[in-house]
């Protein structure tokens, strides 16, 4: 049978729908609702749904997720629907007509109809509907359970056509008769409803009076939780309801078969029963099925309470509601869909100091920090639509602090309720993890920088004396005449000094301390970069060797943090060669399928590689299982924190990669860590021009130089004189500041951070913009770029070049910081 569903629902009174929308949150769940009946519908594997009379065609209003389970049906195409739509060609017209005519009559109807699933297969439903009465006693809904009782129905056709089957060969050969038996016998042995051959006696008036369990299945015990093989029911139940007698009497004398639920006291069970006669009519046996169904008549029995008490239910839960409103610790508002407060409970008040009239009827961003406003502005166009997900912001306090709040929020028809966590006291905790986490990745830190320092002071003594002597030996040929040796001896010592630079750089790399700054990053390069550090790391001993691909991918990630978890692998490498060995530092394109990906647990895609690997000691696999884990360490205490493999492990996880260690006793070491590729560019080096390749001024620009450092002064006091700038120089902050309070032109600020004279170079330059607002300033430092900001950057017009620097490194930077000036001078 078919029906097409409604175009549209005919409109209902407010009053209808009021009522509809409270039930429905009653038995769908709200917040806070604990009632077991309530909970039974929702969790149940019972299938079950409420229809509207009140509505047209009585459509379907609510189902639990047993019934889409059974149908096969999504919710969404379930409501709004008659029953009608689970029919098919196979439904009985007579059990619909009776089932209308139950609802016709608002009476209670159980009965067994063939439906039909989405995916067309049917099922037999055991279907029990009731009328459910609203407080004027008028029915208002119909409840209905579902019970797929195809299994019983196919279970019990098989046995019959099994029973005919062997009746007819019984009579051709009774060896096959008993082949017969035997697989029936297993069948019942093996299936889970309980089976027994009855024996009924009955007395002198032919009235039963007694029965006798001659054979059972193994399911019978467990059905019907004892074992009567054997006994006359008498003997474990004297006083069982009279009942059982007269049914398994009737089937016995007149061979019509009974299908029943009923209750049995002494079992203390529900149970559903098939019962049809054996045999000859005069022994009086018959054959019963059975199941234990307590459980499903319990949720009935539930289900049938909870309709007669639901408009109490309710009730009662609103009142629970309230109880919860006003005792909770967490905060609970309702707002409108312009954020307006309109209800806040006794929870607000507690923790953030402003009673009801404090905020009723005002907006939630007069409450609201200003850093956090766009934020709940978000959120709050979010939950006008949908649930909200949980976010987090930061309401005053009344006595002028403020306070962490979580937030979870939905909305209901014109309002919005929210419900908020206080999470001070959790913000706080995990500032200060995210305090000691960074203290113990500068503590890793340093214990790298440890290992370097004793190598570096013997390369820069070596740097040094090249430097001094190429020096000495200019000076002497100067003296000398010799000019022709001044060239060599001077490339010699640029070059010791460039050394010295990049190991100084390479230095205050590791050693400073600053939260990931990934940038597109060519990790080949990175490590081919690294190789002379780390081999004067690890000793003459060891062999470092640098196999780089061929158009590696870049990689997002924080090169010095990948430098410093490079060199910390090397350090590893080393003190697992004692006798010296080889390290082979190796990139390579990874693309991981889906397999390989769950191998390495990181997604599926394209990933650098970065590998170390030595011919060290190896370790065993215990070892292994524990490397990655804070403190682990197989050094002798006080050679090694146990935290470099861990903070490696980090800094690969916040990278979004993974780290993999592969290793034999005796075979060596090799770790791995695996960065996804990045897909954009990676930026080239400035381009530097000479010094003679730039034209001099003839503005007469007037450039202060601010440093303590006498030949960095006249260096660049040089360079500003071949770029046609009037140069003023000063030796601390004190005589800088005085010159740039006064009325001289200065154009251009140089000055080194590290200043004497109360003041850095920072200080001493915000000092100055009070007064010069548009001064461009250069910072010239030998410190890492990021120290001079602290927790700040850069203002415009501000810049940075790292010493030592390049002298035409130094005149490109000077020119195009005036020439920037001046044309932003000249724009009308």
């Amino acid at each position: 049978m078919q029906s097409d569903r409604p175009a549209s629902t005919p409109t209902i009174s407010e009053t209808v729908r009021r009522d509809t929308s409270r039930i429905l949150a009653e038995v769908a769940g709200g917040v806070g609702v604990t009632d077991p009946f309530a909970a039974a519908v929702r969790a149940t594997r019972m299938p079950m749904l409420i229809t509207d009379t009140r509505q047209h065609d009585n459509p379907i209003i609510f189902v639990n997720e047993a019934f889409c389970q059974l149908t096969g049906f999504d919710r969404t195409e379930i409501i709004g629907r008659n029953c009608r739509f689970l029919q098919g060609p196979g439904t009985d017209e007579a059990d619909v007509d009776r089932i209308r005519a139950a609802v016709a009559a608002r009476e209670t109807i159980e009965i067994a109809i063939y439906n039909y699933r989405k995916d067309g297969t049917p099922f037999w439903n055991q279907l029990l509907l009731a009328p459910v009465k609203d407080a004027k006693g008028e029915v208002a809904y119909f409840f209905a359970s579902q019970y797929d009782v195809s299994a019983d129905f196919a279970q019990l056709t098989k046995l019959k056509g099994e029973n005919r089957a062997l009746a007819a060969k019984s009579e051709a050969s009774a060896e096959r008769l008993h082949v017969s038996q035997e697989r029936f016998s297993a069948v019942l042995q093996a299936v889970d409803t309980a089976y027994a051959i009855v024996e009924v006696r009955f007395d002198a008036d032919d009235r039963p009076v007694d029965y006798r369990f001659l054979e059972a299945n193994p399911a019978f015990e467990r059905q019907a939780g004892v074992n009567l093989r054997g006994k006359w029911v008498t003997e474990f139940a004297p006083d069982l309801e009279r009942f059982w007698f007269e049914t398994y009497g009737q089937v016995a004398r007149t061979g019509e078969p009974a299908n029943f639920e009923n209750y049995a006291e002494a079992f203390g069970r529900w149970f559903d029963v098939k019962a049809i006669r054996v045999g000859a009519p005069a022994d009086r046996q018959i054959a019963i099925f059975f199941n234990d169904v307590t459980a499903r008549k319990t949720a009935e029995e539930n289900l049938r309470t909870l309709n007669e008490t639901l408009e109490l239910q309710v009730q009662e839960r609103t009142q629970e509601r309230d109880h919860l409103w006003r005792n909770t610790q967490d905060i609970q508002v309702i707002i409108d869909s312009q954020g307006i407060f309109k209800a806040v409970n006794p929870a607000f008040t507690t923790i953030l100091g402003w009673s009801a009239e404090d905020v009723l009827g005002k907006p939630v961003f007069a409450f609201v920090l200003a850093e956090d406003e766009a934020l709940t502005d978000r959120a709050l166009q979010h939950a006008r639509a949908t649930t909200l997900p949980t976010i987090e912001n930061r309401y005053r306090h009344k006595d002028g602090g403020f306070r962490w709040i979580s937030w979870v929020a939905a909305p209901e028809g014109a309002l919005i309720y929210a419900s908020g966590r206080h999470i001070t006291a959790e913000k706080d905790q995990a500032e200060a993890l995210r305090q000691a986490e960074e203290a113990l990745r500068q503590s890793q830190k340093m214990e790298a920088v440890g290992q370097l320092t004793g190598g570096l002071a013997h390369d820069f003594n070596n740097l040094l004396a090249g430097i001094t002597g190429s020096l000495e030996l200019m000076q002497t040929r100067m003296q000398q005449g010799r000019l022709t040796d001044v060239d060599r001896y001077m490339t010699a010592a640029q070059g010791a000094a460039k050394r010295a630079a990049a190991l100084t750089h390479r230095l205050l790399a590791f050693s400073r301390r600053q939260t990931l700054d990934p940038k597109p990053t060519h990790v080949t390069r990175l490590a081919s970069g690294m190789q002379e550090l780390i081999q004067r790391t690890v000793g003459p001993a060891i062999q470092v060797e640098v196999v780089g691909i061929s158009g590696g991918w870049p990689a997002l990630v924080d090169p010095s943090q990948l430098e410093n978890a490079l060199l910390n692998l090397c350090i590893n490498a080393r003190d697992a060669m004692p006798d010296g060995g080889k390290i082979i530092i190796e990139t390579a394109n990874k693309w991981l399928d889906d397999r390989a990906a769950r191998q390495h647990d990181i997604p599926e895609g394209q990933y650098l590689s970065l590998c170390v690997s030595d011919t060290g000691t190896g370790m065993p696999p215990e070892v292994i299982a524990r490397v990655f884990e804070p403190f682990f360490t197989t050094k002798p205490i006080g050679e090694g924190t146990g935290l470099g493999l861990s903070m490696i492990y980090g800094f690969a996880q916040q990278s979004g990669g993974q780290v993999r260690i592969y290793s034999e006793v005796g075979q060596g070491t090799t770790v791995c860590i695996y960065l996804p590729r990045h897909y954009g560019e990676v930026a080239d080096d400035e381009t530097v021009f000479p010094v003679t390749d730039l034209p001099r001024s003839e503005q007469g620009e007037t450039v202060l130089i601010v440093d303590d450092e006498p030949t960095v002064r006249m260096l660049i006091s040089d360079i500003l004189e071949d770029l046609g700038y009037t140069a003023i120089e000063a030796g601390d902050s004190a005589a800088g500041l005085k010159v740039l309070q006064s009325d001289v032109r200065i154009d251009l600020l140089v000055t080194d951070v590290g200043l004497p004279g109360g003041m850095n170079g920072r200080q001493m330059a915000d000092a100055a913009r009070v007064a010069r607002p548009d001064l461009k300033v250069l910072f010239i430092t030998g410190y890492a770029e990021n120290a001079i900001l602290g927790n700040g950057h850069l203002a415009p017009g501000m810049a940075v070049l790292t010493k030592p620097f390049a002298i035409e490194a130094m005149a490109a930077r000077i020119r195009s910081m005036i020439e920037g000036s001046r044309e932003k001078a000249e724009r009308p």
